[in-house]
């Protein structure tokens, strides 16, 4: 059931856990997400394609999973693509659609094994979240983007979001490390599945 395996992914209590739920949820994951009505990768794709040019390269998308989000913005015609995710299950599903450049088994939180400055845009959808990529993610995801790249990403706005994700985004827009440059209204980002859970997408640019 569709709503029994997003509970799964949210029940695991390590990494460990987690990337075994995910692994065992590859292939029917997409499914799932769609008999939810998941609303996520149109709102990104669209927003996206607003802030960053075409023929921006190259784009991080962190925490890929099997590709759901990169596939939308490919046929908008962006690429290329590098992935990351921490579930190799993830990571095959997504290998087989032929839209990366590179994939890499990477863990949001942890430090990436990326130069800094490396991307000119870097998106992240549906990922950073409670139980899922901790708030400190943002860091890493601005040091391994270009200046003046957009970082573009959907964030919970529901009463169970954690004060950390919006205490973060104040702190690093005081620091000058970005500046906020959009930011969607909230929508329920899966409607059929899970009605209490809402999204908005925000869009900052790196100084």
């Amino acid at each position: 059931m569709p709503k029994t395996n997003v509970s799964h992914s949210y029940q695991a209590t390590s990494l460990e856990e987690q990337q075994a739920a995910y692994d065992r949820w590859a292939k029917e994951y997409e499914f799932d997400l769609c008999a939810m009505g998941y609303r996520i990768p149109a709102v990104i794709a669209a927003v996206f394609t607003r802030f960053v040019a075409s023929g921006t390269a190259p784009i991080l998308d962190a925490g890929c999973g099997g590709g759901i989000q990169s596939e939308a913005l490919a046929m908008l015609g962006y690429g290329p693509m590098t992935g990351i995710d921490l579930s190799e299950g993830m990571l095959h599903i997504a290998r087989d659609k032929g839209i990366y450049a590179e994939l890499h088994q990477m863990t949001l939180g942890e430090r990436l094994r990326f130069s800094d400055d490396t991307f000119a845009a870097v998106l992240s959808s549906g990922t950073i979240t409670p139980k899922h990529a901790p708030a400190h993610s943002f860091d890493e995801l601005i040091r391994v983007a270009m200046p003046g790249a957009s970082i573009v990403f959907s964030l919970r706005d529901d009463p169970t979001q954690e004060p950390a994700y919006p205490e973060a985004l104040l702190r690093l827009t005081a620091s000058g490390a970005w500046r906020e440059t959009f930011v969607t209204e909230s929508f329920k980002s899966m409607p059929y599945g899970e009605p209490e859970i809402s999204h908005r997408v925000h869009v900052y640019e790196v100084s």
